[in-house]
């Protein structure tokens, strides 16, 4: 066991450094405030969090890591497989509310709950990989609701947060796999 968890620590530490070395992971992540953020931002972000499907973006980060063998990427499967989802939304909360606003989250959180929302969803989680970014089609209601300038405003901020959001992501998934 101690050499599976070597080899999920070593392989981390690859993927980790490459994470690091990408600017796009840092440049366009905004910047952070010092500051923690209030309780009813953090409870947005969390709403958000768990609209979106977290736990599932984490066994992307799980599934697109590189592993020494699939013997450690099971082990790895395993542990995150473990994490409730309503943890992983906790953990995440603190650090992804520093990310985005609390009407950014709330107004994300309603687009993942609605009928658009839900098929961007089944779209980033169960199709295969692809080039390029292929929205699945919207309707014309879909339509008129993505051309609101609440939900413009908070798209563009989400959009803009999206590569820290995955760098915390990773940074959970790390702290997951090193627990004992």
């Amino acid at each position: 066991m101690h050499m599976i968890t070597s080899l999920v620590s070593a392989s981390l530490i690859s993927v980790a450094a490459l994470v690091a070395a990408t600017p796009a992971a840092t440049a366009a992540a905004p910047a952070a405030s010092a500051a923690t953020p209030d309780a009813a931002a953090v409870k947005a972000t969390q709403d958000m969090l768990a609209a979106m499907q977290a736990e599932k973006m984490m066994r992307m980060v799980v599934g697109s890591s590189r592993f020494p063998n699939e013997q450690a990427r099971k082990a790895a499967m395993a542990k995150v497989d473990k994490l409730a989802p309503a943890d992983v939304y906790k953990r995440l909360s603190v650090p992804v509310s520093k990310l985005v606003s609390a009407e950014t989250a709330a107004e994300m959180a309603r687009f993942y709950q609605s009928s658009y929302g839900q098929k961007v969803l089944k779209h980033q989680y169960n199709s295969g990989p692809s080039l390029g970014d292929a929205a699945p089609p919207a309707t014309k209601e879909e339509k008129v609701e993505l051309k609101k300038p609440a939900y413009l405003k908070a798209s563009k901020e989400f959009d803009a947060a999206q590569p820290a959001i995955r760098h915390e992501i990773f940074v959970l998934v790390k702290s997951v796999l090193s627990a004992a």
